[in-house]
Formats: C-alpha cells, sequence, structure tokens
C-alpha cells in the first residue's frame, strides 16, 4: 500500500539536442499559460456568482429597509429591533461580497495578464526556436561543406606526396643508370 510513498520522482533525462530543449521550455511555458487562462477563467466565473450574489444582498437589504420601515409605523419595536439585526447582517454579506468580488477581479485580471505576458514569451521562443533551427540546419551544411574540402586538400596532400615519391624514384632511377654508365664506360 505504501510501496513507493517515499520514492524520489525519475526525472527525465535531459536531451542534448538544443531544438529538443526550446521544445521543451515552449510545451512548459504553454502548459503554464493554460493552467493560467483556466484558472482566470474560473474567477471571471465566479466573478459573474458574486455579482448576482451582490444584487440579491442589495435586494434584500432594500426589502429589510422597507419592512422595518413598516414595522416603524406600526409601532412594532421587537419587529423593529429584528429586522435591525438582519440588516446588520445582510450589510455584512454585502461588503463581504463586495470585497470577494473586488479580489476575484484583480486576481483575474492579474493572471490574465500573466498568461497573455507568457503567451508573448512562448510567441518569441518559436522565432528563437525557427531561427535556431535554420542556423543549425547552416551550420551542419557548412560543416559538411567544410568536410568535403577537408577531403579534397587532404587528397591534394597525397597527390603531392604520391608525386613527391615519384620523382624521388626517377631521380634515383638516374642516378642508377648515371652509375650504370660510368661503369659502362
Amino acid at each position: 500500500m505504501f510501496f513507493g510513498l517515499w520514492k524520489r520522482k525519475k526525472e527525465r533525462p535531459r536531451s542534448t539536442d538544443p531544438l529538443a530543449a526550446f521544445d521543451e521550455l515552449l510545451e512548459n511555458l504553454e502548459r503554464q499559460a493554460a493552467e493560467m487562462r483556466k484558472s482566470a477563467a474560473t474567477l471571471l466565473a465566479l466573478k459573474g456568482d458574486l455579482s448576482r450574489s451582490l444584487e440579491r444582498c442589495s435586494r434584500k437589504l432594500s426589502d429589510i429597509d422597507a419592512r422595518r420601515a413598516t414595522a416603524l409605523s406600526r409601532g412594532d419595536a421587537k419587529a423593529s429591533s429584528v429586522l435591525e439585526k438582519d440588516r446588520a447582517q445582510a450589510e455584512a454579506q454585502l461588503t463581504s461580497t463586495r470585497e470577494a468580488l473586488g479580489r476575484a477581479e484583480s486576481d483575474s485580471q492579474l493572471l490574465l495578464e500573466a498568461a497573455g505576458e507568457l503567451g508573448e514569451r512562448v510567441e518569441e521562443l518559436r522565432r528563437e526556436r525557427e531561427s535556431a533551427s535554420a542556423r543549425l540546419t547552416l551550420g551542419g551544411i557548412i560543416t559538411d561543406t567544410l568536410k568535403e574540402r577537408v577531403a579534397r586538400f587532404e587528397q591534394a596532400l597525397v597527390v603531392d606526396a604520391a608525386r613527391d615519391e615519384v620523382e624521388r624514384a626517377h631521380a634515383l632511377a638516374e642516378v642508377y643508370r648515371d652509375e650504370l654508365r660510368e661503369k659502362t664506360d
């Protein structure tokens, strides 16, 4: 039942591919932005509920005021006292609802701004990734071209070495010919 409760999660191995690192970062930022938008949507829905609750509290308060005025006009002190307590409770509920609505508005606005900033960052990183991809591709092409050039240069060195060897062989053959001529003369 408790097997693995204290085990650490295995970390995913880090990729050595720079484009994979960009992709991983982009994925993480997109996930964060989605979570922020989801939270902001939840707060916006809560804001709607709180607005409706604020309207109900205002109507309840005006209803209590009307009933209290009726009780006072009839001289019913006991009902007026009870309605005064109800009014105090309704005012407290109205105040707390206003505060909650204000917090929900500011928090949802903050989350939407943060999600927007993350979205801009993601777009910036996408452009940077595309540029990096192009540079890596171009770098690979240049590297391949340089390898071919080095191979051709090495072939030229081999050919030059072979020419030098042939020249030495000709010179050695000429030396032997001269020695043979001297011996025969």
